[in-house]
């Protein structure tokens, strides 16, 4: 009598399909040492195992994986990966209408460019100058130095101004369009609540609020709830941040502000 090697199809008829790691990794065009890393690591761990150990994935798993790639691909780091995907409140729906929009945007850039490179090419073989009112568009640079004049002046002289600055001089164009887009998706779904009637200490709101202060934690400087807090004052106080807020919904930057200090004080309160 021969004895069979259990295949993901024989393994329990009634399952869906599984695959082996190394299907997975031809699946995905991936190699299995990156999979092997991601499991390590805990980032897509297999949800099944066949009789000899070895890891099989089911559709939820390739599900996770494709989204691991697609965050992967828009620039963002693993430990931002674990921590997007992992979160309870993560919407995969959402998360997939923002990628499409980042695609969309950097693909608008990329046509913008191929656009000046064509109208540099097409000059060169008319021997004439290009236009200098269009020979710079698709070059545009995130203007993240506006106020850094007045930043330097009221800030220069802190800690986290000084760890903000080394952190920005590293940061390139592709950075700065992932910080855009994750404050972006925050301020849409604040606004989403506020327009909902939604209570700014509610737990949504807090969350939101929450992924605010990392936002910040991670791309520019230590950001403790203290911290945050005090950002939340400017935000009413200062009328060129109330602006910003408002165009998305009236009554956003108070409605920002009251979420923000809820979940400080929770988080301040808590044992």
């Amino acid at each position: 009598m021969t004895t069979e090697t259990p295949t993901p199809a024989t393994l329990d008829p009634a399952a869906e399909e599984l695959h082996t790691v190394g299907e997975v990794a031809a699946l995905a065009k991936v190699t299995v040492r990156t999979l092997h890393h991601y499991d390590r690591i805990g980032l897509l761990v297999s949800s099944r195992r066949a009789e000899n150990g070895y890891r099989l994935y089911d559709y939820a798993d390739l599900e996770r994986l494709r989204q691991i790639l697609l965050l992967r691909e828009l620039g963002f780091r693993l430990d931002a990966v674990a921590e997007m995907v992992d979160a309870a409140a993560y919407d995969r729906r959402r998360a997939l209408i923002a990628q499409r929009e980042l695609l969309r945007e950097r693909q608008r850039r990329t046509d913008r460019i191929i656009a000046g490179v064509d109208r540099a090419l097409a000059a060169m073989e008319e021997e004439k100058p290009m236009e200098t009112t269009t020979m710079f568009e698709g070059l545009e640079d995130f203007d993240h130095e506006s106020y850094e004049d007045e930043a330097r002046e009221r800030w220069g002289r802190t800690d986290a101004y000084k760890e903000s600055m080394r952190r920005t001089r590293r940061y390139n164009r592709d950075d700065w369009t992932r910080i855009k887009a994750e404050a972006e998706d925050v301020m849409a779904r604040l606004a989403e609540l506020l327009q909902e009637g939604a209570h700014a200490a509610s737990r949504a709101a807090r969350g939101l609020a929450e992924e605010h202060r990392r936002h910040i934690d991670r791309w520019f400087y230590p950001c403790s709830h203290a911290m945050h807090a005090g950002l939340a004052d400017m935000y009413v106080a200062d009328p060129r941040f109330t602006e910003h807020f408002e165009k998305r919904g009236e009554g956003l930057a108070a409605f920002f502000r009251e979420a923000i200090l809820a979940n400080a004080a929770r988080r301040r309160n808590a044992p």
